[in-house]
């Protein structure tokens, strides 16, 4: 025992350190279990998907995840053929061009079913929200109609037009817009600034999170497309990569390893974008747990 400053401090206290209870929750074990096994579930089909482009012919109904002769003669054969680049081109174009135009036409539909008051405004919206209830399959009707009457099969835009604006991304916005202050709306139009320019310059860039999310669900959604561009495009010229794929589909038999390959590489375009506007989705679950 020692006296500091008249204080007495046993010795043995301070040499022992303290036992921290350590005991773990169930639930929390539970609960880790349940996600590292939803996790695997996720993961394991690109998991197969690469393994089998890795596998030859005679290797592809083994159910072995890991190939006995692993090989990248199916990534060459595939990369070789100069379809695959003319396939990835158009996805890549179409995909693009209606990423930017949903996002941007969207969030201008948001933007103005949020900010501004006019009469008929709920029925609009209620009218977009509507269309979010009928399957696609039914639609693919009148959109091939459309596209005919206006000669737009077999064009990029007839492939592009369904997916210019979206019902989703136009509410997705609009609650999003509901975030933002209205006094610095106001603020920016004392400052001057005309309507356009205070959604452009002073709304915009307080939903990123909520324009990065749009703009994976559109890309994904357009990148992945498979029966719309099938039914309206009739050139190979214009396939898409889904569409091209199918060609490696002949009446003998189905080349597994050279369709998984080809997804395998359609697949890197995807995890760029998510990599790229991840950290904006993070800061948007973020911001909507925040709100909530």
């Amino acid at each position: 025992m020692t006296d500091i400053s008249g204080v007495k401090v046993t010795t043995d206290a301070l040499d022992k350190p303290k036992r921290v209870n350590r005991k773990q929750d169930p639930v929390a074990i539970l609960r880790w279990i349940l996600l590292m096994g939803g996790g695997i579930l996720m993961v394991l089909p690109i998991v197969y998907m690469i393994s089998t482009s890795l596998k030859w012919p005679h290797e592809i109904y083994e159910l072995s995840i890991i190939p006995k002769e692993p090989t990248l003669d199916n990534y060459s054969y595939v990369l070789e053929d100069g379809r695959f680049y003319m396939w990835f081109i158009n996805s890549m174009i179409i995909a693009v061009i209606t990423t930017v135009s949903a996002v941007l036409f969207d969030a201008l539909v948001g933007y103005t079913l949020c900010k501004f008051e006019f009469r008929g405004r709920m029925i609009v919206f209620i009218a977009i929200l509507s269309t979010l209830m009928i399957p696609t399959e039914m639609l693919v009707i009148p959109w091939y109609l459309m596209a005919k009457n206006f000669g737009w099969l077999d064009t990029y835009w007839g492939i592009m037009f369904p997916g210019i604006m979206t019902a989703f991304g136009t509410f997705l916005m609009k609650q999003f817009f509901e975030t933002v202050p209205d006094d610095f709306l106001e603020a920016a139009r004392i400052d001057g600034l005309n309507e356009f320019q205070i959604w452009w310059r002073v709304a915009m860039p307080m939903v990123k999170p909520a324009l990065a999310a749009l703009a994976i669900f559109v890309f994904l959604g357009n990148w992945t497309a498979f029966i719309w561009p099938l039914i309206v495009t009739n050139s190979p010229e214009l396939y898409t990569l889904p569409v091209g794929l199918t060609t490696f589909s002949v009446e003998q038999s189905v080349q597994w390893e050279l369709i998984m390959t080809g997804a395998a590489l359609a697949t890197l375009p995807t995890l760029i974008v998510f990599l790229i506007f991840q950290r904006f989705i993070i800061r948007g679950v973020v911001m909507a747990g925040l709100k909530g």
